[in-house]
């Protein structure tokens, strides 16, 4: 297997790093996390530039036909810099629910506006009671002569506060726990009857509760067949989780190069603390978990192109597992290295380690995956 880039993977790689570099530091993300909504339109305009936006898009759509392995690039890159744009839930999830599920009039509509940077996207998949059941679903659609109409609740919706149009489970049959009859719909989010709640998160990004009353949506907004969206919900969330892996590795990279930067110049008893060996093993195993998390993040990107469904999810389920210990693990020593300074909202490192605790808790936690590696026989 040859882990090594392309010519073209590398410019890629390359590219967007140069960019976070050059717009992207610890203060310039605080300025952007105060805009409306919670991100940079301007940056948001400057990865539409780059093409960042439509890389996962066929060619036939306007995009640039990439795969997973130059998702991993851009997702490790956006965690190397805490990125708070919202590239996951409308590149990523939106994105695979267009290409993997929506007719030619669907992404026709909504596909160009991904790319050009004019339109968001968020993902309404949460309820109350679902915890990480992604076919525990009470929202409900019943059909309207051609539409429908959709009524129910949606938490902790990532960009849900300033998206321009909202993906929705919704179930057209059957008992909330039932496989069959969960249909996925677009929604506009200023659609009559849709009530937003938006808030901060945890890792400085924004979320919202979103409640649907009466809300009335036409035959073109289902993605696929109504009563048997799952294996697309499936689907697609494996690739988010696959994409937050990358994300995670990126952030545990970055959180490792600034807490062994920091024991250098930290100083105690005369002397730069990174001359204690006791902190040069702790560096020494944040490297070590860094680079198993690295690892099983490749083969969750590789995974993707598994035929076997149920192989698919297997191998991401594992790499989610091993993200969420190292995570833990890198995000605790980190913090530990750091001291006192670590814990205050003015040094970076404390932000790292929250955004890798959500990514461990987003999708399904370690002990969850832990469970799904296990009911599947193991990955081997």
């Amino acid at each position: 297997m040859d882990f090594d880039l392309s010519e073209e993977q590398r410019l890629l790689k390359e590219s967007v790093e140069g960019l976070l570099k050059s717009s992207y530091d610890f203060d310039q993300r605080k300025k952007y996390s105060a805009e409306n909504g919670g991100w940079s339109k301007a940056m948001w305009g400057k990865f539409a530039e780059q093409g960042l936006l439509g890389l996962p898009f066929a060619e036939a759509d306007g995009g640039f036909g990439a795969g997973a392995v130059e998702t991993m690039i851009v997702m490790e890159a956006l965690g190397h810099a805490l990125v708070v744009e919202p590239y996951l839930p409308t590149v990523v999830i939106a994105g695979g629910f267009l290409r993997h599920g929506a007719s030619d009039a669907q992404k026709a509509a909504h596909v160009p506006g991904i790319i050009d940077g004019s339109k968001t996207f968020a993902f309404a998949q949460l309820e109350k009671n679902s915890r990480y059941d992604l076919g525990n679903v009470s929202t409900a659609a019943k059909a309207k002569g051609d539409g429908w109409i959709i009524d129910g609740e949606k938490f902790v919706v990532l960009n849900g506060e300033v998206a321009d149009t909202l993906i929705v489970t919704a179930r057209t049959k059957g008992g909330q726990t039932d496989r069959d009859g969960i249909g996925v719909f677009l929604v506009p989010r200023d659609a009559k009857g849709v009530t937003v709640k938006g808030y901060p998160t945890q890792d400085g990004l924004r979320a919202a509760d979103i409640t649907f009353t009466g809300v009335e949506v036409g035959a073109d907004a289902a993605i696929g067949d109504p009563a048997n969206g799952l294996p697309l919900i499936e689907r697609v969330v494996d690739e988010a989780r696959t994409a937050l892996c990358a994300e995670a590795v990126g952030a545990m990279d970055e959180s490792l190069k600034v807490t062994v930067e920091y024991i250098k110049t930290r100083k105690q008893f005369g002397v730069p603390i990174g001359s204690f060996q006791s902190l040069q093993h702790r560096a020494a195993d944040m490297f070590v978990f860094t680079e198993q998390a690295r690892s099983m993040a490749m083969l969750a990107t590789m995974a993707s192109d598994f035929d076997d469904a149920r192989e698919r999810a297997s191998s991401v389920a594992a790499a989610k597992v091993q993200i969420g210990k190292s995570g833990r693990f890198v995000g605790q020593q980190s913090i530990q290295l750091h001291g006192g300074i670590g814990m205050t909202m003015e040094a970076a490192i404390g932000h790292y380690f929250k955004r890798l605790a959500v990514i461990e808790t987003t999708f399904g936690d370690t002990d969850y995956h832990l469970r799904r590696v296990g009911d599947a026989g193991g990955l081997i």
